[in-house]
Parts: C-alpha cells; structure tokens; sequence
C-alpha cells in the first residue's frame, strides 16, 4: 500500500502553507484536506460571502478531486466548520449544487476559523 500525494493543479508545488497535503490516494480512496476560499495561483485567502466563500472551496475541492482522477459524485463524506452557524441555510443552499443525486454523508458544526475564512470542508472521495 502505497500513499499518493495530490496537489491543487493551481498550487506552486514549493509553496508550503503548512504540515499537510491537498490530498492522499490509498488504496483507491481519496482523502482531501479543509480547504477553504484560496487562489492558490496567489495562495492568498478570498474572502467573500458564505456563499461566495462556499463557491471557491468547493470549486477547490472539485479540481483536486479532479486532479486525483475523482468526480464529486463519489464523495462519501464531508466534514464542514462554519464560522457562523446561522449561515448554514445559505452555505447549504450553495453546497447542495455540487452534489447532484445522492448527497455525501456531512458534519457540518460552528468553529473558530483563522484568517477571516467564513467555511472549510475536508471530504473522503472513493475513486
């Protein structure tokens, strides 16, 4: 069994923001790390609306499931921080859309998130 390391396409692969990796592949099972509202081609925080904010991070997850041969459709389960817990029904609104049909198993709480970030969700995906 081998560990697989999956990176953002955007990220600058000598840009290390921290003790982790965008993504690992063992044993045909994809485990992506919180990710949040960057642009990772200037590894800048964008911050925005819940909804803007949600946009950006799943869009951020889709390329590096992308990345590791993945669709969205076969994310089993979502664990999503929210700073503020009354922006569930707008952060949900927008999170629904990406995934059509069967919804993946979800923890959604309230945390403290660094930087001003509004959302982060770190997701397992079966390829």
């Amino acid at each position: 069994m081998q560990k697989i390391k999956v990176l953002h396409p955007d990220r600058d692969p000598n840009f290390v923001t921290g003790a982790y990796t965008d993504g690992v592949v063992m044993d045909g099972t994809l485990y992506v790390s919180g990710q949040a509202a960057v642009d990772f081609k200037t590894s800048k925080f964008v911050l925005g609306t819940i909804e803007e904010e949600t946009h950006r991070t799943l869009q951020n997850i889709k390329a590096i499931v992308e990345a590791a041969g993945g669709l969205m459709e076969n994310v089993l389960k979502c664990s999503v921080h929210l700073s503020n817990i009354n922006d569930f029904d707008r952060y949900n609104d927008v999170y629904a859309t990406y995934f059509p049909g069967i919804k993946p198993a979800r923890t959604t709480v309230q945390s403290v998130l660094g930087e001003g970030i509004k959302v982060e969700i770190d997701c397992i995906v079966k390829l």
